[in-house]
C-alpha cells in the first residue's frame, strides 16, 4: 500500500494563477497493483470538501459517482469506484483562481503527475477529463520527446480515435467533476460512454 501525497508533491509552488492554500494530492492508501485506469480531471475544488476523497457530500465525488452510474458500473461511492480498479486524480493539484489555467501552469503541475502515474505500473487506461487533462498528458510526452497524445481538435471529433501512451489507451472526454456536469445532456452521454470504453477495456 502506499500513499500518493507521500511519494510525489509540488516543493517551490511557482505558479501564480492558482490558489496554493488548496494544493491536493490524493492521501488514500491504496495498492498500486489494483489501478488499472486512472481518470484525470481539471484542477482542485474550491473547497477540500468537495474533493474526490473526502467524504459523500462531496461535490466531485457526487458527480463522479453518477458518471459511473450512467456508465453502466453499480456503484454507490468513491469506494466502490475505486473497488473497479479506477484511481482519482487531477491534473493541476492546487485551485482554480478564474475560468481557465494558464498553459504553463498545467506543464508545471504536469511534471508532478507524471511522478503520479509512474506509481502505477498496471495501468491500461487513462480517462482525460477535459482539455486541461489532455493538455497535461501531452506535455508529459512533449518533455521526454514523445508525440503528442491527443491530437490538437475539439474534444467530439476527437472521440472514438484511438490514442496511446506508454502502452495505455488514452480516452479523451469532458469534465466530470463539478456542477458543470449537469449543464450539456450530451456531454454527460459522451463522459459515460467513455467511462464505459475504458471499463470494458480493462476488463
Amino acid at each position: 500500500m502506499l500513499r500518493p501525497s507521500e511519494c510525489v508533491g509540488c516543493r517551490t509552488f511557482p505558479c501564480t494563477d492558482v490558489e496554493h492554500s488548496r494544493y491536493t494530492v490524493p492521501d488514500i492508501a491504496i495498492d498500486p497493483a489494483t489501478v488499472r485506469i486512472i481518470l484525470i480531471s481539471e484542477a482542485a475544488p474550491a473547497a477540500p470538501a468537495d474533493g474526490y476523497y473526502a467524504g459523500a457530500g462531496s461535490l466531485f465525488a457526487q458527480t463522479t459517482v453518477e458518471a459511473f452510474q450512467d456508465a453502466g458500473a453499480a456503484v454507490r461511492s468513491i469506494d466502490g469506484i475505486l473497488g473497479l480498479g479506477v484511481y482519482l486524480t487531477t491534473a493541476v493539484k492546487c485551485g482554480k483562481t478564474g475560468y481557465a489555467i494558464a498553459t504553463p501552469t498545467v506543464h508545471e503541475c504536469s511534471m508532478i503527475l507524471a511522478e503520479e502515474l509512474a506509481l502505477f505500473p498496471n495501468v491500461r487506461a487513462l480517462l482525460l477529463m477535459g482539455d486541461v487533462a489532455i493538455k497535461a498528458i501531452n506535455a508529459i510526452a512533449k518533455r521526454v520527446g514523445e508525440p503528442r497524445v491527443i491530437p490538437s481538435g475539439a474534444t467530439y471529433k476527437l472521440r472514438g480515435g484511438v490514442y496511446s501512451f506508454r502502452g495505455m489507451r488514452a480516452f479523451p472526454s469532458y469534465l466530470q467533476a463539478g456542477p458543470s456536469f449537469y449543464i450539456e445532456k450530451s456531454k454527460r452521454k459522451a463522459i459515460a460512454e467513455d467511462i464505459a470504453a475504458a471499463l470494458a477495456l480493462t476488463g
